[in-house]
Order: structure tokens, then C-alpha cells, then sequence
């Protein structure tokens, strides 16, 4: 099934597939393309992942080239829970475990520890690992309030002077938790979380953001159609040099223009 149409939005690339499983697919071939091209004229290619089910067929596909030279990879994870237990399915660190790093021979996988006796130095330690590892590409997707990585509306700073910081969770961005079926209900959800901010985020050479799916149509809606501001977090890729936006019909389905 083709591409219907790309579109721009700002400096941002939206590409539109038919299916989420194309969208995982075509996503998962232009980041091994990407990762391929950087390892021509360096050792090592750092690079960012979200851990969510809109990631899954992207993931399972990334995971089946076994042309990419994995072992010359650094990876990240973009944000965690606080207080979870080791061993919850629902860690970001283990879901990205499961789907991506125990599945190829990755170099090094830098964590967070949602753990940490002290959150404020894990975050001081994490941004010292990013600053001394710079990131050449960022693995992402939006939330149902237009969340990037934890950045909700209410803690979103498009000018942030930290690089990782500890943040409550929105109401919404919980209930987004549940309705993926990661947690049964809204109380078992942790209520903080540490996360790379919007500047942090955006310091990544290429970005890839793949958002597949109904529930995240009001979000692409206004992603693309918002002015850039905070009240809307995803809005800032519209500004980056090298972002693409990968929707799949369903999440697509309430932009402005007549697309189909």
C-alpha cells in the first residue's frame, strides 16, 4: 500500500501511510537508512527512543535489519517513571528492552533509573551522559495532549534550561497510560516521571516521530494546525531542520485539508 500524500508543516516533513503497520515499516527503513548513512564518517551513532505502543511496529521492524551495524549504536530512552518497581512491565526502560535492545547487539544502552535514592542526580548524571554523547537521532512519538516524551502543556518549556528534570504528570497524559492498556486503571499510574525536556529533545540531528492511530487524532490535529507554543509541546518539531511526522489515516483523519 502506497503513501497517500506528504505534506509540510512548517520545516516539518508529514508523511501519511495507509495502515500503522506501513507507517512502522517505512519509519523503521528510513532510520536503519540514517543510521547507515552516519556510521560512513563515524564511530558511533546515539540515538534516542520513546517507549509507548505506538512505537511497536516500528520497533519490531527496526529490529529485523540486520544491516545496520547495531554494535556501533548507543541508545536512550527518553523518559521513566518515578517509583515504579524494577521489575513492572510497564518500566519504559523494560518495555524498550523487550521490543529493541535484547533483540540486537547493540553497543551500550544508557537508562534512566526511575529509582534513584535521588531523582534531581540521576537527572544531573543523564544530561552529562547526553552532553558527552550527543544525539544524532531522536525516536519519538506525540501524546494524546500533544505530550513529547513528559513534556505536558502544564510543565513544557520550549526554552528549558535543564536537560532532564522531574515532572507530575497530567490527568491526561495518566489516563493516555490506561488507555493503552499499560495500566487498568488511573490510580495505579505513577504521578511523576523524569524526562528529557523540549531542548534536550530537539538537539537531535534528525528527528523521526511516528503517531499512529485514532486516539491521537485531536493531537497531529493541532501539531500541524496550532500556532508553535507550549499549550501544545508537539508543536515545536514544526521548527526543527530535520523532522519528519509519520501518520498513519486514523491519525490523520481530522487535519484541516482534504487529504484522501
Amino acid at each position: 500500500m502506497a503513501q497517500i500524500e506528504e505534506l509540510t508543516a512548517n520545516k516539518m516533513k508529514v508523511k501519511i501511510y495507509e495502515t500503522r503497520l506501513q507507517l512502522g515499516y517505512e519509519a523503521s527503513y528510513d532510520v536503519g537508512k540514517k543510521i547507515k548513512e552516519l556510521l560512513i564518517s563515524r564511530e558511533f551513532v546515539n540515538i534516542i527512543f520513546a517507549a509507548a505502543p505506538s512505537q511497536n511496529e516500528f520497533l519490531f521492524s527496526l529490529s529485523q535489519q540486520q544491516d545496520v551495524d547495531w554494535s556501533r549504536v548507543n541508545a536512550f530512552h527518553m523518559d521513566e517513571y518515578v517509583g515504579l518497581d524494577e521489575k513492572a512491565p510497564q518500566r519504559f526502560s523494560q518495555f524498550l528492552k523487550e521490543r529493541l535492545f535484547d533483540k540486537v547487539p547493540i553497543n551500550k544502552v544508557h537508562y534512566i533509573n526511575g529509582n534513584a535514592d535521588d531523582p534531581q542526580a540521576e537527572c544531573c548524571r543523564y544530561s552529562k551522559l547526553l552532553k558527552q554523547y550527543p544525539l544524532d537521532i531522536a525516536c519519538m512519538g506525540i501524546g494524546e495532549n500533544t505530550h513529547i516524551a513528559f513534556n505536558d502543556p502544564h510543565v513544557a518549556d520550549f526554552n528549558d534550561p535543564l536537560g532532564v528534570k522531574v515532572v507530575a504528570l497530567d490527568e491526561v497524559s495518566r489516563q493516555q497510560q490506561v488507555n493503552d492498556d499499560c495500566f487498568r486503571h488511573i490510580e495505579e499510574v505513577p504521578a511523576f516521571a523524569i524526562t528529557l525536556t523540549v531542548p534536550a529533545l530537539l538537539q537531535a540531528d534528525s528527528i523521526f516521530c511516528l503517531v499512529p492511530g485514532i486516539k491521537k487524532a485531536s493531537a497531529i490535529y493541532y501539531t500541524i494546525n496550532s500556532e508553535v507554543n507550549e499549550s501544545y509541546p508537539s508543536t515545536s518539531l514544526r521548527n526543527h531542520n530535520d523532522a519528519i511526522l509519520y501518520l498513519d489515516r486514523d491519525s490523520a483523519g481530522k487535519l484541516d485539508r482534504k487529504i484522501f
